[in-house]
């Protein structure tokens, strides 16, 4: 991995510890950040050492933003030829292997659609959430309207996008933007143990049901509940559900091999 001048990057055995690195602007995601993000991400999913990965920012903020001072004065014409930090909107959504962001402080407007493009979210007591675009003259434009609507209803979406309002860590728990709240000083051991957990399974099972969960939000339901019978029907040709399987019967913890 090249040298890194808006990320750090740890290695916990299989789990990856991705942390945002602009603490002195609250973590506002310029170009650079965003651009070491995707290459980060698509390095770490192409990694079979990799089975989860954790994205997180600092105690105080995981993003409060997209930088302003970058976008401020970006044409119009600049925009439509797809410049600015909307190019890199996919690089987590798309990114296979699971990512669970630990969100601690701010991740308003961009921070809080990068969140939203983790599979899960596990908060602070802290945190802080919301979509306040429209305070500066403009829009969400990193996917935020979208999966926040699918997150927490159109109602909430609908309060947090026309007013700016923030969300709190209680609030987002209870939405379905959060996962899980836990106290600051245990909230990346946590985040880090969940990936963990993820990592001991199957990889081909894991990302089987982490394609199954995404598609619910795409297809209709009588759609997705074919979909889900014919992948559960294919996991009886690994050797890991041979193996799961053999385990629980034996009363043993099983030994994956990711086949």
């Amino acid at each position: 991995m090249s040298k890194l001048q808006y990320l750090e990057v740890e290695r916990h055995d299989a789990v990856a510890l991705v942390r945002l690195n602009r603490p002195q602007v609250m973590n506002a995601l310029c170009d650079g950040l965003m651009r070491e993000l995707a290459q980060t991400l698509a390095e770490l999913d192409s990694d079979s050492g990799v089975s989860a990965i954790v994205l997180t920012g600092n105690d105080k903020a995981f993003a409060a933003g997209a930088d302003i001072s970058e976008m401020q004065d970006a044409s119009y014409a600049f925009m439509l030829d797809d410049g600015g930090l909307t190019r890199y909107c996919d690089s987590i959504a798309n990114c296979e292997t699971p990512v669970i962001g630990a969100v601690a402080g701010y991740a308003l407007g961009g921070g809080c659609e990068l969140a939203m493009m983790c599979d899960f979210i596990i908060a602070t007591d802290n945190a802080r959430f919301g979509q306040p675009e429209i305070t500066i003259g403009t829009v969400p434009g990193f996917g935020g309207s979208q999966r926040l609507t699918r997150l927490v209803g159109k109602s909430k979406a609908m309060d947090m996008c026309l007013t700016g309002r923030m969300m709190d860590a209680a609030e987002a728990e209870r939405s379905g933007l959060a996962a899980r709240v836990e106290p600051l000083d245990s909230y990346l051991d946590v985040a880090l143990q969940a990936a963990a957990t993820i990592a001991s399974y199957s990889r081909p099972v894991v990302s089987k049901a982490k394609k199954l969960v995404d598609m619910a939000l795409e297809v209709p339901l009588a759609q997705g509940i074919a979909s889900e019978r014919e992948v559960f029907k294919s996991t009886f040709a690994l050797d890991d559900q041979k193996e799961g399987m053999a385990a629980f019967a034996e009363k043993r913890k099983p030994k994956f091999s990711n086949s």
